[in-house]
C-alpha cells in the first residue's frame, strides 16, 4: 500500500505555476528585471517546500500540464504531481481537495507559493486546529487567503462557488460561506503575499525587524537591496 493510499492521514496541497520568465509575478516584472523576478519566484517555491519538510505527504498541483517533466526534474520525485483542472481558481482548488480526499486522507491543507513568511509553525498550528474544528483559514493582507484546510467530513465545494477571485473581499466572503454552512473554523496568522515592488520593500523591512523567511528569499532580498 502506497503512502498516498493510507487512511487517516494528513497532507498538504501546494498550488503553483511552473516558473517561466515573463509568466510569473507579472506585476513585479513590469518594474523589476524579469530574470530577478523568475529567480524570486523559484525561491518562493523552494522556501515553501523547505517549510514542508516535516510533512511526509505533499501533493503539488501545477500549471501548465506539459511542464510536468520539467517540474519533476527540477523538484525531484519526492512529491505527488497533478495538473490543475477546472474553469477558475475556485473549481481548481475544489477539485484538488476532492481528489486528495479520495486518496485516503482525512485532513488537508491547501497553500500557494507566494507567501515567503509561511513557516512550519503556521502549518502545524493549522493541522492542530483541524483536530477539533471543521476548517482553518489563513488570511492574506490583500483581502484573500493564503491557506485553507478542511476535515474530510466537513469539506464542501460550495465554499469555492460564486467568488470573484480578483476582489479584495475573498477572505470575508469565504468566512460568510463557512458560517452559512455551519462550519466551525479558526484562523491562523495573517500574512503577506508578494505581488508588487511595494510588497517586496515591505517584506524587506519586516525581515530587518526580525521577520522570519526562508534562506532562498533572504539571499534574494540581499541582492535586491544592493
Amino acid at each position: 500500500m502506497g503512502k498516498a493510499d493510507r487512511p487517516g492521514k494528513k497532507a498538504v496541497i501546494v498550488f503553483l505555476k511552473f516558473p517561466e520568465k515573463g509568466k510569473v509575478k507579472t506585476r513585479l516584472s513590469k518594474v523589476l528585471d524579469e530574470s530577478f523576478v523568475l529567480a524570486l519566484y523559484k525561491g518562493f517555491i523552494h522556501d515553501t517546500l523547505l517549510a514542508l519538510q516535516s510533512f511526509p505527504d505533499i501533493s503539488i498541483y501545477f500549471l501548465p500540464l506539459e511542464k510536468e517533466g520539467h517540474l519533476r526534474s527540477w523538484l525531484g520525485n519526492g512529491y505527488q504531481y497533478f495538473a490543475q483542472t477546472g474553469k477558475d481558481l475556485g473549481e481548481k482548488m475544489s477539485n484538488a481537495f476532492k481528489d486528495v480526499f479520495q486518496r485516503g486522507y482525512d485532513r488537508l491543507l491547501l497553500i500557494g507559493t507566494d507567501i515567503p513568511e509561511i513557516t512550519e509553525t503556521v502549518l502545524l498550528q493549522a493541522f492542530r486546529i483541524l483536530e477539533t474544528k471543521d476548517a482553518v483559514i489563513g488570511p492574506a493582507a490583500d483581502g484573500g487567503y493564503y491557506l485553507i484546510g478542511f476535515r474530510k467530513e466537513s469539506f464542501s465545494e460550495k465554499i469555492f462557488h460564486d467568488m470573484n477571485w480578483s476582489a479584495r473581499d475573498v477572505f470575508q466572503h469565504t468566512m460568510k460561506s463557512m458560517d452559512m454552512l455551519c462550519l466551525k473554523y479558526e484562523q491562523v496568522a495573517r500574512l503577506h503575499d508578494v505581488d508588487t515592488a511595494e510588497d517586496l520593500d515591505a517584506l524587506s523591512l519586516r525581515v530587518k525587524n526580525g521577520g522570519r523567511i526562508g534562506p532562498h528569499i533572504r539571499n534574494m532580498l540581499k541582492s535586491y537591496e544592493n
